[in-house]
């Protein structure tokens, strides 16, 4: 019932456990091989407590005892633990159905003649519908064999005892000949209906549970993060291998370039990769079958992209089983030949590899993409940036140095100061625009690499607050604030970006830079304990539905042109503090305004 083992599989998974499709002909040799496969030590299997009929020959449990040589095999009783398929032989009815089959076409045939022999007026018509009743019984429950044998049975009984001349197997009448042609014909027909339709169900048994395997592959598929590794481990649990491979045509810088041969050599080069020449024997020169032989026996020309099992893997000359995934990749299984049905479950698990490295590549795609797109919007927010916002100190510093040189004016003193303040302050505010650019762009290009050391927070407050207005910028840290891993050249750039956003956005504000240790409630960063640093403003503050966009590069609150800077402090900030391993989240000040949690793991100490 797939819902019941759909519930089974629910279960498992809520009890921290795995759920495996073992695909086998014989149930209780391929739990054992399943068992072995996975160092497994203790195998539970139901037995039924109620049995209608007695078991004919050693059913799962028997077996699996016998042949658990070092396994634990543990034996519960259930009333549902006999109820699942046994042992089927080539015919598909069951071992159990056959023994009967045969039994009652030895002994029915004779019986029903017996008690047909009772009424000596009995016609012959009678007496071959009720031998016919009795060859259909047998070959719906033995199949084709016990059919036919009861068939041939019941028709030499009819021919000896009702037949003229009786007593003798010769016939008289033509008309009885094609009697009893017509009535073993319509038995056989019956058996071969009976044996189709058990081998037709067997198939659909066999082809539901590589259905419910292939589902469990897509499953592991979608929720793995590297899903070839779990898919090859997958196939060697369940065709029960010593080693499973997937293995690539070509070795780094050798892929993708045909190599030639001389003479004794044969040459490959499909434009897909190249492989190394082999000695061609007589009758391997020019043939497509005899090439990809040698292509395949050419063990130099692969390599190992991800393998399962024991022992190193077996090459694809070595290999028991060996599935092309593709003319550059084949899966190669290693432990015991595999019948031609299995092997269909292993060519699913070819197209599934497949599958997986056409999402990977897409997904590779896709990040490539996005990666695009993103220096994209970053070039085009730099080029407004540029054409704006640094435009703007540059005339101010133009304008202030022109009218310093000017000869037909005379400045006073304080006129010359004002001017040259100016050309200071915007001065430090192209170097503070300049850096959040460079910042900005390590940080979109990965480069951004911390040095990590305990550092206090009130080491690198004072550096990090220089300049600010020290009348609304006040700090409150606990005396005993323990260290934190960081670096304190981007600590400082981060604490000094947060605040100079809380100074310029709540000008009439006191800023509160506060220490918080191990923060409310117990504050974790990647499982670590945390120390925190809030920077509160009484601001306006941040509509929840703004608070995610005012990392974003280039973003400035309500997106006005209006306000100084290019909208790269705060993004240049949570980028810092990610690269040393912490968090930079923004939360609402309770009666107005907005709090800044820097947060970053506690220091264990010296880092060497």
């Amino acid at each position: 019932n797939p819902g019941a083992l759909e519930a089974q599989r629910t279960l498992v998974n809520e009890l921290g456990g795995s759920y495996r499709t073992v695909v086998g002909d014989d149930p209780a040799r391929a739990l054992i091989e399943f068992c072995r496969s996975v160092d497994a030590t203790q195998l539970v299997l139901g037995a039924s407590r109620h049995r209608t009929l007695p078991r004919i020959g050693a059913g799962t449990g028997s077996k699996a005892v016998r042949g658990s040589s070092g396994i634990d095999v543990h034996l519960v009783p259930h009333p549902l633990g006999s109820r699942g398929p046994v042992p089927a032989p080539r015919n598909g009815l069951g071992r159990r159905r056959l023994i009967v089959g045969f039994v009652l076409a030895l002994l029915l045939p004779p019986l029903v003649q017996l008690a047909l022999g009772i009424d000596p007026a009995l016609s012959l018509t009678t007496a071959a519908l009720v031998q016919l009743t009795g060859a259909v019984l047998v070959a719906l429950i033995g199949g084709l064999w016990p059919g036919l044998l009861a068939a041939v049975s019941g028709s030499l009984l009819l021919n000896f005892f009702m037949t003229e001349p009786v007593g003798t197997l010769a016939v008289k009448d033509p008309q009885t000949v094609v009697a009893l042609l017509v009535f073993v014909s319509v038995a056989a027909t019956v058996a071969v209906v009976v044996d189709l339709s058990a081998r037709r169900s067997k198939e659909a048994a066999r082809a539901r549970a590589e259905a419910a395997t292939l589902s469990e592959l897509t499953e592991d598929a979608i929720a793995s993060d590297d899903a070839v590794p779990s898919l090859i481990e997958r196939a060697r649990e369940t065709f029960q291998m010593r080693n499973v491979a997937l293995f690539r045509r070509g070795t780094g810088d050798g892929e993708g370039a045909g190599q030639g041969g001389t003479d004794g050599e044969v040459a490959h080069g499909d434009g897909d990769g190249g492989y190394g020449g082999s000695e061609a024997g007589p009758g391997d020169r020019g043939g497509d079958g005899g090439h990809g032989e040698r292509r395949r026996r050419d063990a130099s020309a692969w390599r190992v992209a991800a393998s399962a099992g024991q022992g190193p893997p077996a090459t694809p000359a070595e290999g028991d089983n060996i599935e092309e995934v593709d003319p550059d990749t084949v899966l190669v299984l290693s432990g015991r030949p595999l019948p031609a049905g299995d092997l269909r479950l292993v060519a699913a698990f070819g197209r599934q590899l497949n599958a997986i490295r056409a999402r990977q590549q897409l997904a590779a795609s896709r990040g490539d993409n996005l990666r695009l797109a993103e220096g994209n919007r970053m070039r085009t927010s730099l080029l407004r940036a540029v054409s704006h916002d640094l435009r703007t100190p540059l005339a101010g510093i133009k304008l202030a140095v022109s009218s310093l040189r000017q000869q037909e004016v005379v400045f006073s003193p304080e006129d010359e100061q004002e001017l040259l303040a100016t050309i200071e302050n915007y001065s430090d505010r192209l170097e503070q625009l300049v850096g959040n650019l460079l910042d900005m762009s390590r940080i979109t290009s990965d480069s951004v690499v911390p040095l990590l050391q305990p550092v206090r927070w009130h080491e690198v407050l004072p550096r990090a607050l220089a300049g600010l207005p020290a009348g609304q910028v006040h700090t409150n840290l606990p005396p005993n604030m323990p260290p934190v891993d960081a670096d304190p050249g981007m600590l400082e750039r981060v604490i000094a970006n947060i605040t100079e956003n809380a100074v310029k956005y709540a000008p009439d504000s006191d800023i509160v830079l506060l220490g918080v240790i191990g923060g409310s409630g117990g504050s974790m960063v990647d499982g670590c304990p945390a120390s925190e640093l809030r920077i509160i403003d009484h601001g306006k503050g941040v509509a929840g539905e703004q608070v995610a966009s005012i990392f974003r590069p280039f973003q400035r609150l309500n997106d006005t042109a209006s306000a100084a800077g290019i909208g790269l402090g705060l993004a240049v900030a949570r980028g810092f503090t990610e690269a040393m391993g912490g968090t930079l989240t923004a939360e609402p000040t309770p009666g107005g305004g907005l709090t800044m949690v820097i947060r970053l793991p506690m220091s264990a100490g010296a880092r060497p």
